[in-house]
């Protein structure tokens, strides 16, 4: 049976834990709110730059470009974005689950996986499936020059004929306790993405540019901004789940950890109790025997 000395021991250990759970929390939230704000950020302008590349589509005649072309889907290749640390809850743990059975799903085909992040790497790499880069230590601060190096490592691959399809698996962010996870086609890129979407208002929507190179030469200009740019907005998609799973695990782990020292405290006052009317009962009892 625990001891009193025992217990104050296990308190003062819980105590120490919920220290750290709670600044990691604080960290989490402070690196949330700047992910945040680069996510809000983000969107928009990915909107602008379709929202150019079909006003420019609309201007052209046949639309032709190596992003564009469109192979037998024999060699895939996925971009896996998870954490490089744990202690952010299923995070890790769901991306990961969600790689394995995307990549099921086209087993007999010629798979590659480029890792972002160092818990999907090392998991897939036990798996056995091959690495052909890995970018580690991003998503603590995301930079368009990540994007840049791993959009342009994905366009060679296509362009060089290395890959015909190019998928982006990562959890997007929806709220903080909410992440949705995502298989996005990458390249080759879709028909349907240069079609104004319904809700914008269809072809009335196209905003009557004024270019001053022809719309073509902008449009394969912008071809290659694009695909960084759905990197660079993905990779922030993924770093603000993160952080909102870690502040959010670490939460819950702080709460949980005041929750076990209530319960320890209350088992070890109850064993300092038994232990005193103990005492006064052997006192009482020394004091009877005396007496008679």
């Amino acid at each position: 049976m625990p001891t009193l000395l025992d217990y104050r021991r296990r308190i003062r250990s819980v105590k120490n834990t919920q220290q750290i759970t709670r600044a990691m929390k604080f960290i989490a939230a402070a690196r949330f709110r700047k992910a945040h704000e680069a996510v809000l950020g983000a969107r928009p302008y990915a909107r602008e730059i379709l929202r150019i590349l079909r006003s420019a589509v609309a201007r052209m005649g046949e639309v032709t470009h190596p992003l564009l072309e469109r192979r037998p889907e024999e060699r895939i290749l996925a971009v896996v974005l998870s954490g490089d640390r744990g202690l952010a809850g299923p995070f890790n743990a769901n991306v990961i689950r969600f790689s394995y059975r995307f990549l099921r799903e086209h087993e007999g085909k010629q798979l590659e996986v480029i890792a972002v992040g160092r818990k999907g790497r090392d998991a897939l790499r036990k798996r056995g499936y091959k690495i052909i880069n890995d970018y580690l230590h991003i998503s603590l601060n995301v930079n368009f020059n990540h994007a840049k190096e791993i959009g342009k490592r994905i366009v060679e691959l296509y362009e060089g004929d290395q890959i015909d399809a190019a998928y982006l698996i990562y959890n997007e962010f929806k709220t903080v306790m909410t992440q949705n996870l995502r298989a996005q086609k990458l390249l080759p890129i879709e028909p349907a993405v240069f079609k104004e979407d319904e809700k914008e208002g269809g072809a009335s929507s196209l905003v009557d540019y004024i270019y001053e190179q022809p719309p073509a030469e902008i449009f394969r200009g912008l071809l290659q901004r694009y695909i960084e740019n759905e990197v660079f907005r993905v990779l922030l998609e993924s770093a603000a789940a993160e952080f909102g799973a870690r502040m959010s695990a670490m939460e819950s782990a702080t709460k949980n950890a005041g929750d076990l020292i209530e319960k320890l405290t209350l088992d070890m006052n109850k064993i300092r109790q038994a232990a005193i009317t103990r005492e006064l009962i052997e006192i009482v009892s020394g004091a009877a025997v005396a007496a008679g």
